[in-house]
């Protein structure tokens, strides 16, 4: 990555978010980018550098400050999650899942239970992760199979969660489980502490990138929590859980714009200063109409995913729009970065160099909190209604 912060012509709404994202750039310069390649490589998880993060009040930006939030409006803190990702996707996806995590107890919580864990969560050093695929249900949640079954003032949960991110490192995990009949109504949310007896991690998954992030199976065998750690009603659990991934995928998109500008970053540094037949490679037509498109697409993107969060910020309905910029940030992330590698041909190839590593971590991203497929479905669903009607 060329040493120097995406400089990114931001719209920011005020003084305070601007003074925020100079502080967030000169972490990311000072704290991430040094080491990301060499963490990445040996599969670290830079667990002391969220503990900075949290310190500097960036897990909980958009959380109210009542509970140790940032007050942040979604437009803020995307950007926010954008520059992070620019610098290590590890992280930036680490600070979109942990504030998913924290979204279940922050909207459907009662005031006694947010009061007790939510300044732990969004300014006291703790880590989240979020529990709902399973082996045999990823897209298709409602088909869940772990069960919490009621014992006198507590639950016990038994069963496996697949693809959970920070699986094993997490401190509290928001987990759905299934306490009802089959189907989408009987599924409630529960908050269970990473260190409760019988919970247990597999090892983690070994992946094509982002292999400083640990992505686990996490098991469930006769977990016990009670019942003032269940979160909104029961059979509740499977709307707190789309609810939430609805602001989830406009993390997901802001991430894929950072990877994507940083890959630009990269295919224009290397453009301008390698040279060929006596000449830059950018001033060639073919490389500066695949720079041109790059990063219109970006631009695109990233106007795209804006949008969605001043409609959420606003407290208008944004699923759609959230679905769109999912879906087209990811795409774009996927593109660019293609064509970074292109840009600087066998370099590219190499490890050398950090397009191969945009490359990988960016088809993640057309893959987590819904493939792209299922964002089809729901854009299409708003478009023309349900399927079979």
């Amino acid at each position: 990555m060329p040493d120097r912060a995406p400089q990114v012509d931001r719209q920011l709404p005020t003084e305070e978010a601007r003074d925020l994202i100079s502080l967030v750039r000169d972490i990311a310069q000072q704290e991430i980018v040094p080491k990301a390649a060499e963490e990445e490589d040996a599969g670290r998880f830079p667990r002391e550098l969220f503990t900075l993060l949290s310190r500097s009040g960036l897990l909980g930006l958009p959380y109210d400050s009542e509970y140790g939030g940032g007050d942040q409006p979604y437009e803020v803190y995307l950007q926010v999650l954008e520059e992070l990702a620019a610098a290590r996707l590890t992280v930036g996806l680490g600070v979109s899942v942990h504030s998913l995590a924290s979204y279940a107890l922050a909207a459907y919580g009662t005031k006694e239970q947010q009061v007790e864990h939510l300044p732990a969560m969004l300014g006291g050093g703790m880590l989240g992760a979020y529990c709902l695929s399973e082996p045999h249900s990823g897209s298709d949640a409602a088909a869940l199979r772990t069960r919490a079954v009621r014992d006198g003032d507590a639950w016990v949960i038994t069963g496996t969660k697949a693809w959970i991110t920070h699986g094993g490192i997490a401190d509290f995990y928001t987990v759905m489980a299934r306490t009802g009949e089959e189907g989408p109504r009987g599924i409630t949310a529960f908050l269970v502490p990473g260190d409760a007896p019988g919970l247990s991690a597999a090892p983690p998954e070994k992946k094509m990138g982002m292999k400083g992030s640990p992505t686990a199976q996490v098991h469930f065998d006769g977990v016990r929590v009670l019942d003032d750690r269940r979160i909104g009603e029961e059979g509740q659990g499977l709307t707190i859980a789309l609810t939430a991934l609805e602001s989830g995928r406009l993390g997901i998109a802001a991430c894929a714009i950072g990877v994507a500008q940083a890959a630009l970053d990269e295919a224009l540094s290397y453009a301008t200063e390698r040279r060929q037949f006596g000449k830059p490679i950018a001033d060639f037509q073919g490389l500066r109409f695949m720079l041109a498109d790059m990063a219109t697409q970006i631009e695109a993107g990233r106007a795209l995913y804006l949008a969605a969060a001043r409609l959420r910020d606003a407290g208008r309905p944004f699923a759609r729009q959230a679905a769109m910029a999912k879906l087209h940030c990811t795409d774009t992330a996927m593109r660019v970065t293609t064509d970074a590698v292109q840009i600087l041909g066998g370099y590219g190839y190499t490890a050398d160099f950090p397009a191969e590593r945009y490359m990988r971590e960016a088809k993640v991203l057309q893959i987590v909190e819904g493939t792209n497929q299922i964002q089809r479905m729901v854009i299409a669903r708003h478009l023309v209604g349900p399927e079979g009607r």
